[in-house]
């Protein structure tokens, strides 16, 4: 079970909206690690099933929001590898179900609904008893999967590149994916994260706990780019749509609204600023997230395409 090696190819971007400025940008389509595990939640899950295996536990339960991609792959994760399935809701049912949670049922997930008051106690030991209660013994996946196995898992990402970059890109939610990428590197490149919170340079000091959980060590190769977030987690304006859907159109790549488009945005603004300097080489990875886009589309009009 999730012991197979994955590695994921790097094609090279062509686009003469940043070409001319001497910048090869290059992404990583981790995207195809699998079609429902996809990108960074197949790495970030790998470590945690295989220990919940190991210590004979048949239920796993998270946390999430009712569009989160790390609820959508744990689901289907239980489903392909027979574990029993919890997910802790953020907020309200609401009927009938969005697709991320649709597909999350039809893989066979429960749901429990709890107040957005409540969820903010999803790391209360009490709070996690008293699960115990109600649901019995579990595997406890914190919510987008970030803890050390994470970590160890997303240090796999760049075990397959062996072309020389100057610089590692990837976006942001909890922070375990570019934890495990920092510590991949051990103190070598330049590694920058895009969160997609507004104000996100809070998780700063949440990755650098997550690098120190893996392995007790810090690196100072790195930091957060805390300007792309167009107001915040799930926000969008109609320049990020544009952007998502020429790039998809150039490049024959889907990246979605939360996370990889609003990534992309950015290196192609800090590429035209010269933050990158010409002749160097950026690697961008893509973390995968696309199922979320026939539920952004619902809620928003069919924007991307």
């Amino acid at each position: 079970m999730f012991s197979e090696t994955i590695s994921t190819p790097i094609v090279q971007i062509h686009d003469d909206a940043i070409e001319k400025y001497g910048v090869d940008l290059y992404i990583k389509r981790e995207d195809l690690t699998d079609p429902y595990i996809s990108g960074n939640k197949f790495r970030k899950l790998k470590y945690n099933l295989i220990h919940a295996r190991k210590k004979g536990f048949d239920t796993i339960l998270t946390f999430g929001g009712a569009y989160s991609n790390h609820i959508h792959a744990v689901a289907y994760a239980g489903f392909k590898y027979n574990f029993k399935t919890i997910g802790i809701i953020r907020g309200e049912e609401t009927l009938p179900l969005n697709p991320t949670l649709d597909d999350a049922s039809s893989f066979g997930m429960d749901f429990l609904y709890i107040s957005r008051t409540d969820y903010r106690n999803k790391h209360n030991p009490i709070f996690i008893n008293n699960l115990k209660e109600k649901f019995g013994d579990f595997y406890l996946i914190p919510e987008g999967g970030s803890n050390a196995l994470a970590v160890k898992g997303c240090t796999e990402i760049l075990d397959s590149v062996t072309q020389p970059f100057d610089h590692v890109c990837c976006a942001c939610g909890t922070g375990g994916t570019i934890a495990g990428m920092i510590a991949g590197l051990e103190g070598l490149k330049k590694k920058w994260g895009f969160p997609a919170l507004k104000n996100g340079g809070f998780l700063k000091k949440d990755i650098a706990k997550l690098i120190f959980d893996y392995n007790s060590k810090s690196y100072s190769n790195w930091d957060l780019v805390t300007d792309y977030h167009f107001g915040g987690y799930a926000k969008y304006n109609m320049q990020l749509i544009n952007f998502i859907n020429r790039f998809k159109e150039l490049n024959d790549i889907q990246l979605d609204p939360i996370y990889t488009g609003k990534m992309l945005f950015g290196i192609y603004d800090l590429i035209k600023t010269e933050f990158f300097k010409p002749g160097e080489k950026v690697l961008v990875i893509h973390t995968g997230g696309l199922q979320g886009i026939s539920g952004f589309n619902k809620r928003f009009g069919y924007l991307i395409r």
